[in-house]
């Protein structure tokens, strides 16, 4: 691993036509399993998808973004206890997981898995890109995953060799911003203002609240890209879906 990964790490979302060899892919995956799991139960499963027509299919899903279009491969990683109560009861053990504590055990289980492979395939020189739209269409990408009772997607990431690898890194809050001594430090107005200075002050985000027209980046965010009525509605489906997985 380079010296400094982390700090010049980033997200690739244009990749070129090559394709990753399954002897990586599988390397990659099995690599990732080392991250730490709760109580060592590996409460995740990852659903490979690399068929074209089938990708087409959880791209739409993924609202086309070219993130999901131009990758080779896409993982959805999902919460998964499933496989596990399947095995206590075929031990003769009686499974108690049915329940909103187990899907967040699952979930972080899956989301440091998932943060796994990203390391562990960046350092291999492929691209990832972490789908957030994952939690907006849950219920149809289940359907077209075929996913039983008790897994739910909670993940999705694109991979692919990068098109272009010295594309510029986005901006990210100081350290100040998000550490805290002891207890949570309640910063002032102002002190809010200059810590997202570095956002508001990025090109491209000066781009973002110019062509939607609003006064400010935050505006972007609050009125564009995750209004409350879709955040409402959001939650509302995927509450739909833990309680027919059986979660909840």
């Amino acid at each position: 691993m380079e010296k400094d990964y982390f700090a010049n790490r980033k997200s690739v979302r244009n990749y070129t036509k090559l394709h990753i060899p399954e002897e990586l892919l599988d390397s990659i995956l099995e690599r990732a399993m080392r991250a730490p799991t709760c109580g060592n139960m590996q409460l995740y499963s990852v659903i490979v998808t690399r068929e074209p027509e089938k990708l087409a299919r959880l791209s739409q899903e993924h609202f086309n973004q070219p993130a999901a279009t131009g990758a080779d491969v896409i993982l959805t990683i999902c919460a998964d206890f499933n496989r596990f109560t399947q095995w206590c009861e075929s031990s003769g053990a009686k499974p108690g997981y049915n329940n909103f504590h187990s899907f967040i055990m699952a979930l972080t289980d899956a989301v440091i898995y998932a943060q796994q492979i990203v390391t562990i395939a960046e350092t291999e020189g492929l691209g990832t890109c972490y789908l957030g739209t994952v939690n907006y269409n849950a219920k149809q990408i289940s359907e077209i995953l075929e996913l039983p009772d008790l897994v739910v997607p909670v993940a999705s990431l694109s991979l692919g060799y990068p098109e272009n690898p010295e594309e510029d890194q986005c901006e990210r809050l100081p350290l100040e911003a998000v550490r805290h001594n002891e207890t949570y430090s309640h910063a002032s107005k102002e002190e809010i203002l200059e810590l997202f200075k570095a956002k508001d002050d990025f090109e491209p985000n000066k781009k973002f609240v110019e062509e939607n027209k609003k006064d400010s980046l935050a505006q972007v965010f609050t009125d564009i890209r995750y209004p409350e009525s879709v955040n409402k509605a959001v939650s509302e489906s995927f509450l739909t879906l833990l309680k027919e997985k059986g979660f909840i």
